[in-house]
């Protein structure tokens, strides 16, 4: 079970908002660049780690776990949804639902809404990391092995753990240690059936974890690529209400704790809702990151203690991690070496009355492959899965003519369509005419004839955008336009995307990937 290595009868936390997403993981990678911090001593370790609550949850994960081709390391960071502490006592209502619009204890059960693998290669290179959406609909593992968002498989293993401790006569306390336990392994296992990978550490991060964190290094720069202004709608009996009561300009602005909770949280008025929430939220770790290295709060043992002091409360760790060792890697997080991509899904479906992710499994397993392995791995077609398994067959060698033509038109000019289109044949799409764009385009559109509208929205999943029909196409083609690059705030610039220097080149993920090393632009 997982062990509280700090005192007893520490006084009672505040409670926080339900911290969405990779929202939550914010306080794991602040956690490990401080780690990685000049001047951490060995004093300075040990009572880190003397504070740590650590977890055993690894131990049966390990054991099923795929094989690994090198010394590279596996890191999840896991944000759990929950509106309940350490001990299982409801968060304040008064902090979560009248200061921070969160709801109340009786929302979100134990969903883990962030799900991040990063991957620190072998030899210490740049830092992948991969977002799962939440509402990918796949094989659960170590819950009850059904077909669930991935998101419940926390909850289905810790209420089954409950019902087979009921009756020995635990604490309320200590049930709700052991219960988190059985979601933690759970959610690995299931992880690492998804991607096909081992996963070597894990961190998971409570609700309070981000408001804490949020509070000790406000205000935070972010930059949006559009205003936004997301009302505060009330929950009535026939409403389930919503909003964040965000309301931000284009451009750059500086949050504090609450509208950083309300940035990384806001769903609706978004064109790809949860989606364009997960670009949002890696884009203010990347934020975040740039402001410790900036300011130099990573050689600022004052400020480096501050945030142990969250760190301890409020993470969650494996009880196989040795912190100081891993500290060597920790400043690939805050030096502009870290990408993040969000894994494609290929489109929507409603199962049990709830709306799910549906994805291409073998797809995925291909693209974690590639990314971290850095091996040419080939892309198979982006098919709806109609049951996404744990162990899908093998994809079949894509064939001509087995979808819509697709007319490309690029802002970069031809050769960039030409390079696309080229990419798109790998998926089966059938190539057609390739084009310029207008060089000021900012906004990547799919539009389609007769015929090929689910082709179209097929393809409209690859750039995270919304098909539209159009009597300007002609019937069974689609004309993608793609737009050009949008500028990211002062960020470190990068190299060309080419497969070598960018093992992402020419994936289909879902949406563009948030790079890390200064305040990336997002939606």
């Amino acid at each position: 079970m997982a062990e509280r290595n700090h005192p007893h009868g520490r006084a009672p936390r505040r409670g926080a908002a339900p911290l969405t997403l990779a929202g939550r993981t914010l306080a794991c990678t602040v956690s490990l660049a401080v780690l990685g911090a000049s001047g951490f001593t060995w004093y300075e370790y040990r009572s880190l780690n003397d504070g740590m609550i650590k977890s055993k949850a690894l131990d049966e994960a390990k054991r099923n776990a795929p094989p690994h081709l090198d010394k590279s390391v596996n890191l999840l960071l896991i944000g759990l949804d929950s509106r309940k502490d350490m001990d299982g006592n409801d968060l304040p209502k008064q902090f979560v639902e009248d200061e921070l619009h969160a709801g109340s204890s009786e929302i979100g059960g134990y969903n883990t809404n962030a799900l991040i693998v990063l991957h620190i290669p072998a030899n210490g290179g740049k830092v992948s990391a991969l977002s799962i959406p939440r509402d990918d609909y796949v094989q659960t593992v170590g819950a009850d092995g059904k077909m669930h968002k991935i998101k419940e498989a926390y909850g289905i293993a810790k209420e089954a753990a409950e019902a087979k401790l009921a009756g020995k006569g635990l604490s309320k306390a200590e049930m709700e240690r052991q219960s988190r336990e059985a979601g933690r392994s759970a959610t690995i296992q299931t992880v690492q059936s998804f991607l096909d990978v081992p996963i070597d550490h894990f961190a998971e991060v409570n609700l309070i974890g981000f408001y804490d964190i949020a509070k000790a290094v406000e205000p935070i720069q972010v930059c949006l690529n559009h205003p936004v202004d997301d009302p505060i709608v009330s929950r009535t009996a026939t409403h389930e209400g919503g909003g964040t009561g965000l309301k931000l300009p284009a451009g750059i602005s500086s949050l504090d704790a609450a509208q950083a909770l309300s940035f990384v949280r806001q769903r609706h008025h978004l064109t790809n809702g949860d989606l364009d929430r997960t670009h949002r939220q890696q884009a203010f770790i990347s934020s975040v990151e740039y402001k410790l290295k900036q300011q130099g709060v990573l050689n600022d043992l004052g400020q480096m203690q501050k945030l142990f002091t969250v760190i301890k409360k409020d993470v969650v760790i494996d009880n196989e991690w040795n912190i100081l060792d891993f500290a060597q890697q920790a400043p690939n997080l805050t030096g502009g070496n870290v990408e993040f991509n969000t894994l494609p899904i290929t489109g929507f479906k409603t199962v049990g009355g709830q709306e799910v992710n549906t994805v291409n499994p073998e797809l995925i397993k291909k693209i974690t492959r590639q990314i971290f392995n850095h091996e040419a791995a080939p892309v198979v077609p982006a098919e709806p899965s109609g049951e996404a398994t744990a162990s899908p067959s093998p994809s079949p060698t894509p064939t001509a003519a087995t979808k819509a033509v697709v007319d490309v038109n690029a802002a970069k000019g031809a050769d960039a369509a030409s390079t696309e289109s080229k990419a798109l044949l790998e998926l089966g799409y059938q190539p057609g005419r390739i084009g310029d764009a207008p060089a000021r385009t900012r906004t990547t559109t799919v539009t389609y004839g007769t015929g090929a509208k689910a082709d179209a929205q097929q393809l409209a999943t690859r750039y995270g955008v919304t098909a539209t029909a159009s009597a300007g196409v002609a019937p069974g083609h689609i004309t993608l336009t793609l737009a050009a690059p949008r500028p990211t705030g002062p960020a470190t610039p990068t190299a060309a995307a080419d497969p070598a220097a960018d093992p992402a080149a020419g994936l289909p993920m879902q949406g563009p990937a948030v790079k890390a090393g200064g305040i990336p632009c997002v939606d």
